[in-house]
């Protein structure tokens, strides 16, 4: 059992109109710690009928929360930002057990969560409209913003705070209430969140939050009416079924899908920084982010002082569960993703790869444990070049030029995030515009915050997170035309 500071934040039920449910069936599923293969709780299994109670909760309670001011709003919001902040050491010990990243890590999620929460209890106060010329005298035109009406949010377990938090602040703060449907694996950070907003004084269906059986709870969501729009963190083939299921009722929707983001190193590169930059890029979360290092290029001039700093680096990572002290890594959120990055290292290391650090440790066999792994000698028919690997493997291609590593890290169909190091201004300039990615980061391996608008292009998704960009997504734009205006 979790010791917590306030035991009421490790709930189980489903949060629907401001209370905890069970289920309609009354059926559960286990949550486990991918570290130990413990179990944490017995989570409600919802379906169609619980979903359908949520959509309806959302809507009544739609009416209520659009007619309170902004201001209103945004107090509300920053109370449930308060409360998140001011228990932060419970909800990351929650989330490391049910997710596997180290506590700092956890903690460190949290906070970046709430930093979402902020700045949209802050903006909900900035939702301005225009006054436009008038073709003719004796009209006036106006445009006005309003809020779209039940959002429903689908969230990934690789960031359960904070992929939520980014989604529920922003339709809240435009005036929307919210169903959430947060993954099975870690719905544990989701439904903390539901208590808080208790205990911030958030209304009743204003938030809902409910797990379980996905494809019932997800054709719910889409075939509803009701529900205008639609938020999804997740797998690029997941992303595009619900879209087209959402197009049925011509939904809006947002995307934050797949990514292989490359990350280059020129010669004119800091490569004590480089690999500083490729350590938080690549290691954080155990590899298991959209935004993580895919592919390292590094050019030629450079490419053994790299390696040897890089290698000694990685050595110093500490693998094990995140809740003992100094671990670095934790497990992967299952042993079937850990089998699946295993068979990619396999399949570089069978088509020509060398090994440098880690590998196939058979003490890590039939467990969610992945040693950090380092690749050299790969090209790009293998799998860790055209896949997105979610785990600790760095393989290292060597480039020669600035136009042939454009083209190889372009050489995707994902777009979310690319970076580069180079101390050339020109050259700073001349590869961001040609990186076919929504996110460029320079001379640095962190690449998002709440200020920055956060999303990708091609099949890595549409829409934006974060940023005064991250309301637009939850808004109507109306026009209103005023005539008789000379007499």
């Amino acid at each position: 059992m979790l010791e917590l500071n306030n035991p009421d934040l490790l709930r189980a039920e489903a949060f629907i109109n401001g209370l905890w449910k069970n289920s309609l069936s009354g059926e559960t599923f286990p949550v486990l710690n991918p570290a130990t293969a413990e179990e944490i709780a017995q989570v409600a299994k919802c379906g169609v009928q619980d979903t359908k109670t949520a959509i309806d909760a959302a809507q009544t309670a739609f009416e209520d929360w659009r007619g309170r001011s902004a201001k209103k709003r945004s107090a509300l919001l920053m109370a449930w930002h308060d409360e998140i902040v001011r228990h932060v050491d419970d909800l990351a010990r929650i989330l490391t057990a049910e997710m596997g990243k180290p506590l700092a890590e956890s903690r460190g999620e949290i906070l970046y969560g709430a930093s979402y929460v902020k700045w949209f209890a802050e903006e909900a106060k900035r939702i301005y409209g225009d006054t436009l010329p008038s073709p003719v005298t004796d009209k006036r035109v106006v445009v006005i913003k309003q809020p779209i009406g039940v959002v429903a949010c689908i969230t990934p377990w690789n960031f359960p705070n904070a992929m939520l938090a980014r989604k529920i602040a922003p339709a809240l703060a435009a005036g929307n209430t919210v169903v959430c449907k947060p993954a099975n694996e870690t719905p544990l950070s989701a439904l903390a969140l539901g208590q808080l907003a208790i205990e911030a004084g958030i209304p009743a269906g204003v938030i809902n939050i409910l797990c379980g059986f996905t494809v019932e709870i997800g054709e719910a969501l889409t075939s509803s009416s009701v529900v205008r729009k639609l938020s999804f963190t997740g797998s690029t083939d997941v992303g595009k079924k619900l879209m087209a299921d959402c197009s049925a009722t011509m939904k809006r929707t947002s995307m934050e899908l797949g990514g292989n983001a490359p990350f280059i190193i020129f010669d004119d590169a800091d490569i004590d920084a480089a690999v500083a930059g490729i350590m938080a890029a690549k290691f954080r979360n155990a590899g298991q982010t959209c935004v993580c290092a895919n592919r390292i290029f590094v050019q030629s001039g450079v490419f053994d002082k790299f390696m040897a700093v890089f290698e000694e680096k990685v050595s110093y990572l500490k693998m094990g569960n995140g809740q003992d002290d100094g671990v670095t890594i934790g497990p992967l959120i299952t042993l079937g993703a850990a089998k699946n990055v295993r068979s990619i290292i396999s399949d570089a290391l069978e088509t020509g790869a060398n090994l440098h650090v880690g590998g196939m440790d058979i003490s890590e066999q039939g467990t969610s444990f992945v040693a950090p792994t380092i690749l050299s000698n790969v090209n790009k028919d293998m799998r860790v070049f055209k896949e997105e690997i979610f785990g600790p493997v760095a393989p290292v291609f060597k480039f020669e030029t600035e136009d042939e590593v454009i083209a190889l890290a372009n050489d995707t169909e994902y777009g979310l995030a690319a970076y580069f190091y180079s101390r050339d201004i020109g050259r700073t300039w001349r590869v961001s515009e040609k990186l076919d990615y929504g996110m460029v980061a320079i001379n640095t391996g962190a690449i998002s915050n709440e200020m920055a608008p956060f999303g990708g292009v091609k099949e890595s998704g549409q829409g934006r997170e974060g940023s005064k960009y991250g309301l637009d997504d939850y808004l109507e734009i109306k026009s209103l035309t005023f005539g008789g205006i000379d007499k």
